[in-house]
C-alpha cells in the first residue's frame, strides 16, 4: 500500500488537565494517520469548565509570526482546523491566516466554540460572536452545536428534543452563510438518542445513538477531529460524520465507566486502536479502487 501523507494545522488553546482542544486534537488526528501543526492560542493549567483557579497565558501576539514563519519555511496544508478563540483580536488573526494558507484544494473547518445549552460563554463579546460568524463565512464545513448555531442565525434557541424541521432550517441556515458543509452536534429527536446532523447542500442525514448520561468535556473536540481526519482520508462528509458520532459515543461509554469525575475529561485512549484500524481500512479501501 502506498503511504499518503496528510496534515492539518490546528488553531487552538491547550489545557494541561482536562482533555481538550489541542490535547485531543493531536493523539486523534495522529491515530488517523494526520500529520499536525499547532498553533496553541493560549496555554492553561487546566480547562475552564469545572476548575477553578486555572492559569492563563494568553498567546496571542506569537500567532502571526508563528503563521509568516511557517510560511517563509514552505509550509502548506492540506487543512486548516480551529476551535475555541479567546478573543476579538485572535479571530481577526485567524482571519488573516487563513487567507495566508487557503488554496483551491485544502479544507477549512471551523467548529465556533461559543456556549452551549442555550447560554453563549461569559468571555464572549457579541462583536467577538459576530466575528466567530464571519469566520464561519469563510469556512468549507461548519461544526457548531445548536446554541452557537442560533446564535450566528439570530434564530430562537430551544431545548430538545427537536422537530426535524427546526433541525433541517438551522442546517439550511448555516449553509446559507457560505460553508460548503454544515453539521450540527448536540441533535436529538426524542430523550433516547443523541447525535449529529450533516448537510451537504443536497440532503441531510442524521446520526443518532443512544444517550449516556452525564456531562463529558471534551467531546465537541474529538468530534471535529475524527470528522477532520474521515475527510482526510478519502471519506465522503456522511461517512466522516457517522464515524465521529460512533468514536465519540465510545469515548463517552468509556469515560462513564471507568471514570470517577468527568471534567478531567474523555477516557478515549483505549478507542484510539478502534479509530485507526476504520482509517487504515478506509485508505486500503481507496487504494484497491486506483489499482
Amino acid at each position: 500500500m502506498i503511504f499518503k501523507q496528510m496534515n492539518t494545522a490546528a488553531i487552538h488553546d491547550i489545557s494541561g488537565v482536562g482533555k481538550c482542544s489541542i490535547t485531543v486534537a493531536l493523539p486523534v488526528l495522529s491515530a488517523c494517520g494526520v500529520e499536525t501543526a499547532i498553533m496553541p492560542t493560549a496555554v492553561l493549567s487546566t480547562h475552564t469548565g469545572g476548575f477553578t483557579g486555572f492559569t492563563y497565558r494568553d498567546l496571542t501576539e506569537d500567532m502571526l509570526p508563528t503563521a509568516r514563519h511557517w510560511k517563509e519555511v514552505g509550509c502548506s496544508f492540506e487543512s486548516l482546523y480551529t476551535g475555541f478563540l479567546g478573543s476579538g483580536e485572535q479571530i481577526e488573526i485567524v482571519k488573516e491566516i487563513f487567507t495566508m494558507f487557503k488554496n483551491e484544494n485544502n479544507v477549512i473547518i471551523v467548529d465556533p466554540v461559543m456556549g452551549d445549552n442555550g447560554k453563549i460563554y461569559q468571555t464572549y463579546t457579541k462583536a467577538m460572536a459576530d466575528g466567530m460568524r464571519e469566520l464561519c463565512e469563510r469556512a468549507d464545513i461548519v461544526v457548531p452545536n445548536i446554541t452557537e448555531a442560533c446564535y450566528m442565525l439570530k434564530m430562537e434557541y430551544k431545548d430538545g428534543p427537536y422537530e426535524q424541521g427546526y433541525i433541517e432550517d438551522i442546517l439550511r441556515g448555516l449553509y446559507a452563510m457560505g460553508p460548503n458543509k454544515a453539521i450540527l452536534t448536540g441533535v436529538s429527536f426524542d430523550d433516547e438518542k443523541l447525535g449529529a446532523a450533516c448537510y451537504d447542500g443536497e440532503k441531510i442525514e442524521c446520526f443518532l445513538l443512544n444517550k449516556i448520561e452525564g456531562h463529558y468535556h471534551g467531546t465537541g473536540d474529538l468530534f471535529c477531529s475524527v470528522l477532520l481526519g474521515g475527510i482526510l482520508n478519502g471519506m465522503d462528509i456522511f461517512s466522516a460524520c457517522e464515524i465521529a458520532t460512533e468514536f465519540t459515543w465510545k469515548s463517552i461509554e468509556a469515560t462513564h465507566l471507568h471514570s470517577k469525575d468527568f471534567k478531567f475529561g474523555p477516557k478515549f485512549e483505549c478507542v484510539l486502536p478502534w479509530l485507526a484500524q476504520k482509517m487504515e481500512d478506509k485508505r486500503k479501501c481507496l487504494q484497491n479502487q486506483l489499482s
